[in-house]
């Protein structure tokens, strides 16, 4: 495995343990850049390096009330604002080929939701984008049948692909993690990611999903006992009033702690593989 460099931060091989990190979406300009400064005050205090995720736009909503986000324009120049203000690289999702040129001038990674990690289009035009690539796996897949999105991006020449497990859907308003397919991923020779925040979800619960955030901590911690290159959550000063994801987002008071947990572990982990 080679690692992949996001904005000159090493993911993979044996780089240090990442960090994702972020708001579901750009909700406004005081949230963003008060969760923008916290998360790098945090990682500078616990020593990881640390990316801003938050999405310019939402469009996969339960309801057609749920929030989908800013004007594109604004909510993208926001996350150069907040770049900006941090010092920290930025990830965004795009939904579009056309996301993808528009994102791919402003932020430092482009991501891949989860339920169009098949759609060859988009998946091309991030690679051309020459921008790194994190693509979410599908609730629909396989860990294994995820080599064929990679191989989609990889061949316009872009091999700065990570892979990112965030549980499986079989339906029934829950979520299930096998941390198997961690292991799988890694095996198709590219860096992977969990997400421990959209891993929790109850998705489609009534009008908009809901989710299990006292669960967040601990699916993060297996995940770094049993191997990954970078951590994915999704964090908000307040989750209950938050526009997206109220259900699963990690409250930013808590990142810290949190944090300071799985890094003792994957430290471990590292010394005796």
């Amino acid at each position: 495995m080679t690692s992949v460099y996001v904005a000159g931060i090493p993911i993979g091989a044996s780089a240090p343990l990442a960090l994702i990190a972020g708001p579901c979406v750009v909700e406004g300009r005081d949230m963003l850049l008060r969760s923008a400064t916290f998360i790098a005050q945090i990682a500078e205090r616990v020593n990881i390096p640390a990316i801003l995720k938050a999405s310019f736009k939402k469009a996969n909503r339960t309801s057609i009330s749920g929030f989908t986000g800013l004007h594109r324009d604004v909510a993208l120049s926001l996350l150069a604002e907040a770049r900006d203000t941090s010092g920290l690289p930025i990830v965004t999702d795009v939904h579009t080929v056309d996301d993808v040129t528009a994102a791919a001038a402003v932020v430092d990674m482009l991501q891949i939701p989860a339920f169009l990690c098949r759609q060859t289009d988009l998946l091309l035009a991030a690679g051309e984008s020459g921008k790194p690539v994190n693509i979410k796996k599908g609730q629909f897949l396989a860990p294994e049948d995820m080599r064929h999105a990679a191989e989609k991006v990889a061949s316009t020449g872009n091999t700065n692909i990570l892979l990112c497990e965030r549980g499986s859907c079989f339906g029934y308003h829950d979520l299930v993690v096998d941390m198997r397919g961690l292991l799988v991923m890694r095996a198709l020779g590219y860096p992977v990611v969990m997400d421990a925040t959209h891993a929790v979800q109850i998705p489609s619960r009534g009008g908009q999903s809901d989710g299990r955030p006292e669960y967040i901590a601990p699916l993060a911690r297996a995940a770094a006992a049993v191997g990954i290159d970078a951590l994915f959550l999704e964090t908000h000063p307040d989750p209950a009033r938050a526009l997206s994801d109220a259900g699963s987002q990690l409250r930013l008071d808590d990142l810290e702690r949190l944090l300071r947990g799985v890094l003792a572990i994957d430290r471990t982990l590292r010394t005796i593989q």
